[in-house]
């Protein structure tokens, strides 16, 4: 068996009126599921940082951006520093990323080794990309590590099959999806896809959302999710597809026990194959 513990965050986001105190929550974070593996964090967690530039900064679509960017070097470093400390792997919150003029979500692995990679999210939203300015920047990555071959799908990329797709053909085993919505029905959307990804490609989902309300932040300030884990409900998993959930809105880790030889298994010997009939899907059926 190739058994890891992973721990998925239901993420509240806190007003910070320092960088120690941004430490300080991150590693009292990091520390409560230090009996995992891999940890994961939610989509634009790492805005919480606008308020380090005070109200009018965190009030700003704009210069909230930029205040968190200014931060990154020392947000990847406090990563770094845990992951290694605990011997964990850590999906860092995603925040902007600058290329140039053009803003990115970006979400960041760390390793007991240090930094890994990361991952930008694909496809953009209607408030990101006609309201925000945020840009998507196209190219997927593969992460293999001590624990398994990930692949990340930030937010609304999980609902679309294709991406997930490709990751799972390029031999991901455990997709990780945080998000950042803003209604319950964000939420299910984002849920719907990482359940019906996890059916598609025969492998573990990890959801983590942002939670909680923040009236700061025009851009994070309604926030509704419930952390989860998935896996493909064909015989080999439980049956409803979840391995395990938290509350709804409710803050805090949601942890399981997953064995990765086991996508291996549900993609050769399932009571289904879409993973491997999924070619069968894609002929012109309209001739």
């Amino acid at each position: 068996m190739r058994e890891i513990r992973i721990a998925a965050a239901a993420y509240p986001i806190d007003w910070q009126a320092d960088f120690d105190a941004y430490e300080a929550k991150i590693t009292a974070w990091v520390e409560s599921a230090a009996d995992c593996d891999l940890l994961v964090f939610p989509e634009y967690g790492a805005m919480e940082l606008a308020g380090l530039g005070g109200p009018a900064v965190a009030g700003d679509l704009q210069a909230s951006l930029r205040e968190v960017a200014r931060h990154e070097a020392a947000r990847d470093a406090l990563h770094a520093r845990l992951a290694a400390a605990h011997g964990v792997h850590i999906l860092a919150a995603s925040g902007p990323a600058f290329a140039g003029d053009t803003v990115l979500n970006r979400a960041v692995l760390f390793g007991p080794s240090g930094r890994i990679g990361h991952q930008d999210k694909q496809v953009m939203t209607r408030f990101e990309r006609e309201e925000w300015h945020v840009a998507g920047a196209p190219g997927l990555r593969v992460f293999d590590t001590a624990v398994g071959r990930l692949g990340v799908a930030i937010c609304y990329d999980s609902e679309f099959p294709l991406i997930a797709r490709r990751l799972a053909e390029a031999g991901v085993e455990v997709l990780l999806v945080p998000s950042c919505t803003d209604t319950v029905a964000g939420f299910n959307r984002v849920r719907i896809g990482a359940m019906a990804r996890a059916l598609e490609s025969q492998c573990v989902v990890v959801h983590a959302p942002t939670v909680g309300a923040v009236d700061w932040n025009p851009a994070l300030d309604e926030n509704r999710g419930r952390a989860a884990i998935y896996a493909p409900p064909d015989g080999l998993w439980p049956e409803t597809g979840i391995v395990a959930e938290g509350g709804m809105d409710a803050p805090g880790w949601v942890k399981a026990t997953v064995d990765l030889d086991r996508v291996a298994e549900s993609r050769r010997d399932g009571r289904v194959l879409p993973f491997r009939h999924w070619p069968e899907s894609a002929v012109d059926l309209l001739g």
